[in-house]
């Protein structure tokens, strides 16, 4: 048992940070280097320009920087915000955005303070659940005794 629980414990500890909480954060001075995660907010005429390609009523777009340059940003988009709060999933399709189509750009970094609110919530439930398990009452025990006149039997006739 004790085994099994440090286990489950050694799986959190590891598993939380792997899974960590990433946020989205503005990027400010130089441009995000290629190959990091990146999401851009488009503008009205991005929308109309676009819209023929990625559907009118996009509000960011999410994914990985492959090139950028003065002019534009080449994107492998991994997702789609709508403006009705809906989101499109991709699969790592090139976008090329024109410098004009963007009014923000945000960098995905890693966030401390979440993954350690996330890691003690994670922690704190299971430890709770092994608590419980742990301090289960048994089941009680019940004692089978055997009828004393098994050598008998009787038989009830059936009606037809």
């Amino acid at each position: 048992m004790m085994r099994m629980l440090g286990r489950m414990v050694g799986m959190v500890a590891i598993g939380i940070p792997l899974t960590s909480c990433y946020t989205l954060q503005p990027v400010r001075g130089a441009a995000p280097n290629p190959g990091s995660q990146v999401a851009v907010d488009v503008n009205d005429a991005g929308r109309v320009a676009l819209g023929g390609s990625m559907g009118p009523t996009i509000a960011q777009v999410e994914g990985r920087l492959i090139e950028r340059d003065s002019s534009h940003y080449l994107i492998a988009v991994s997702g789609v915000q709508l403006l009705q709060g809906g989101e499109q999933v991709w699969s790592g399709e090139r976008v090329t955005l024109s410098s004009d189509y963007v009014t923000s750009v945000y960098e995905r970094r890693f966030s401390k303070s979440r993954t350690v609110v996330a890691s003690g919530a994670a922690i704190g439930t299971l430890a709770l659940i092994l608590a419980k398990s742990l301090f289960v009452s048994p089941a009680p025990q019940v004692e089978i005794i055997p009828p004393s006149d098994t050598g008998h039997s009787q038989r009830i006739p059936r009606r037809r």
